[in-house]
């Protein structure tokens, strides 16, 4: 792609060597502005030429570039001093390139990454530019690493280092349908609040419990005794110990089950299980033992507390 035209925006001609340097010529002879900004605004097309280079279809970090690059074509203008080597266009050029890759270098950062990083990130994207050309295709890992003479571990962290410049945004984002989606690294169930609500719909479920079933789901879950203790604590039959339990957790899952679901848990989701329900207990299964120490009935603990 060729270099844009420069034109003089002062007289719509344009803007040649020859009138650059007389324009520069009579700013340093007579410090008019004027003369200045029309070199300038002659050189804005090659600003935003070089910009578009650098900023690679991103359109917030392109307006940030050319601020920037008219900027150095005013550095230019203010430092360029004809017949002393290369014409303004180059030495505006150079200056262009020099601040572009400066202020990519020390302010587009958003969490700054070691100075070896940021290089390897900018020769990344000069080779994603350039070997697509040359190739045809878009160009693999090994390939860019043999292209930038680096390991393939460097070549990754290169690609990685882009999120450090423009990091993806947590706002909310409105789809097409008016719906706000919300990135799923934001999202999460609070468990915490479910186990809340179960334990204490299990509180009142004990409540339906007569004492005789109270007493005996406190030995088996809580002092962890065996069928065989228990029925001799309570002086019955190792089997009707067994109706007991079974009867008491049946009771209990129909009673909380009847109760209603709280309004902040999705409809449909599975009840958090309590910290004394078994998780077999639809099967009639006692296998898991609760957390919890030995003392009174559950019930009488409540009342007390």
């Amino acid at each position: 792609m060729d270099a844009p035209r420069r034109t003089d925006r002062t007289g719509g001609q344009p803007l040649d060597a020859a009138r650059v340097d007389d324009l520069l010529a009579e700013y340093r002879r007579t410090g008019d502005r004027r003369a200045r900004d029309a070199v300038v605004e002659g050189h804005m097309a090659l600003a935003r030429f070089t910009v578009r280079r650098f900023a690679r279809n991103n359109v917030g970090l392109e307006e940030d570039l050319h601020q920037v690059a008219l900027m150095a074509v005013v550095f230019a203008a203010e430092r360029y001093r004809p017949g002393k080597g290369a014409s303004f266009p180059t030495f505006a050029r150079r200056t262009i390139d020099g601040e572009l890759k400066r202020y990519l270098r020390d302010r587009s950062w958003i969490v700054r990454p070691p100075r070896t990083r940021q290089e390897h990130y900018l020769r990344l994207c000069r080779a994603r530019e350039e070997m697509p050309h040359r190739l045809g295709r878009s160009p693999t890992i090994n390939e860019i690493a043999d292209e930038l003479e680096l390991s393939v571990d460097q070549v990754v962290e290169a690609m990685e280092t882009q999120g450090a410049r423009r990091p993806t945004s947590m706002e909310p984002t409105r789809e097409p349908d008016d719906t706000v989606s919300v990135r799923p690294e934001l999202m999460s169930w609070d468990r915490g609040y479910g186990a809340f609500e179960s334990h204490d719909d299990l509180l009142r479920a004990i409540d339906s419990l007569d004492r005789r079933q109270r007493q005996a789901l406190h030995l088996r879950f809580i002092d962890e005794l065996s069928q065989p203790e228990i029925a001799e604590r309570l002086g019955v039959s190792q089997s009707y110990v067994s109706r007991i339990i079974r009867g008491a957790l049946a009771q209990l899952r129909d009673t909380m089950d009847a109760q209603s679901v709280p309004t902040d848990r999705p409809a449909g989701a599975a009840r958090t299980p309590s910290p004394v329900e078994p998780a077999g207990a639809q099967r009639g299964e006692q296998t898991l033992r609760p957390t919890g120490t030995s003392g009174p009935d559950v019930s009488d603990r409540r009342r007390s507390a």
